[in-house]
């Protein structure tokens, strides 16, 4: 009985030996899947960095306040253009956008893991719309300039344009020189007339005398030349063709529309315009577009939306 005992004993060491030596030997295997080092834990300052590498935001720690009430309510809220072949454009049969803009907007909503809602701004509306909070940005065309800058926030440029004039071929206007005494029509809210005006004084057409470019008015500018302001920009195409005014500027991305057979160009473009996606100011979404436009410019996703609409 007692070699029974003895033999059992035996039986028992060498299993809790084997047991032993295979809980070692796994956690030698765990150390070796740890030799890389762990990616440091997202916190509310890089949250959106990391997010964007990984793709969506449901990789990130916290998010903003203001970015978590969008991912909550599941929908980005986006101001666009409808009328801006390449860039916004709401085709009339289907309803549904196009262009480059519609795609950058459509991109940050899949990062943040929601559905994108377009709303049709002008350049008079898109900033109370923002202000209001009707929208969450606004990806319409929209130039970045200091002044504006004060009160809304912009992330990295995503494109440049310049500023343009069509006018009518039977017109005999050729050039901006040739726009003196004549009536521009222009869009409400934009920076066009301004533009113009300084390119006329620059070339020496106009004397520029009481220009002023933080207090420029386009509906009480009369010097050399003058401007019909409208709400949209069918509204002026109508008018070049009525005859109501002489010339219709703006940034030529937009003028491409209607640059019909029996409309054309004048020679000079001027004034760069470069657009960035703006949001409310201090608001964190800011940052997070701002780490998103970054990447896609550095990444090439920007060139490849400017390839395929047909902004190069």
């Amino acid at each position: 009985m007692k070699k029974w005992n003895k033999w059992i004993s035996l039986g028992m060491a060498a299993v809790m030996t084997a047991v032993l030596f295979a809980g070692c030997g796994g956690d030698s295997a765990a150390e070796a899947e740890s030799d890389t080092p762990a990616e440091p834990a997202a916190t509310a300052d890089n949250s959106a960095v990391q997010a964007t590498e990984t793709g969506d935001a449901s990789s990130a720690g916290d998010l903003p306040e203001d970015v978590q009430e969008i991912v909550d309510r599941g929908v980005l809220r986006v101001g666009v253009k409808n009328a801006v072949v390449g860039f916004g454009y709401q085709d009339p049969i289907t309803e549904e956008y196009s262009g480059m803009e519609i795609s950058l907007a459509k991109d940050i909503a899949d990062y943040l893991g929601v559905d994108v809602e377009f709303t049709t701004v002008t350049a008079a509306t898109r900033t109370e719309l923002l202000d209001s909070g009707d929208i969450d940005c606004v990806l319409a065309t929209f130039t970045i300039t200091d002044e504006r800058k004060e009160s809304w926030d912009f992330s990295t440029p995503y494109y440049t344009d310049h500023v343009a004039v069509l006018v009518q071929n039977d017109s005999g206007i050729a050039s901006i020189g040739e726009l003196t005494d004549k009536k521009v029509g222009v869009s409400s809210g934009s920076t066009s007339a301004k533009s113009l005006v300084k390119a006329m004084i620059e070339g020496g057409y106009i004397s520029g005398d009481g220009f002023d470019e933080e207090t420029f008015d386009p509906a009480t500018w009369t010097e050399g030349v003058s401007f019909q302001q409208y709400e949209d920009y069918p509204s002026i195409s109508t008018a070049l063709s009525a005859g109501e005014v002489d010339a219709f500027c703006v940034d030529k991305s937009i003028l491409a529309i209607y640059h019909t057979d029996d409309r054309d160009y004048l020679e000079e473009e001027f004034a760069p315009q470069e657009y960035g996606v703006a949001t409310t100011k201090g608001s964190g979404l800011s940052g997070v577009v701002e780490e998103l436009i970054t990447g896609w410019l550095a990444d090439g996703t920007v060139d490849a939306l400017i390839s395929e609409n047909g902004l190069e």
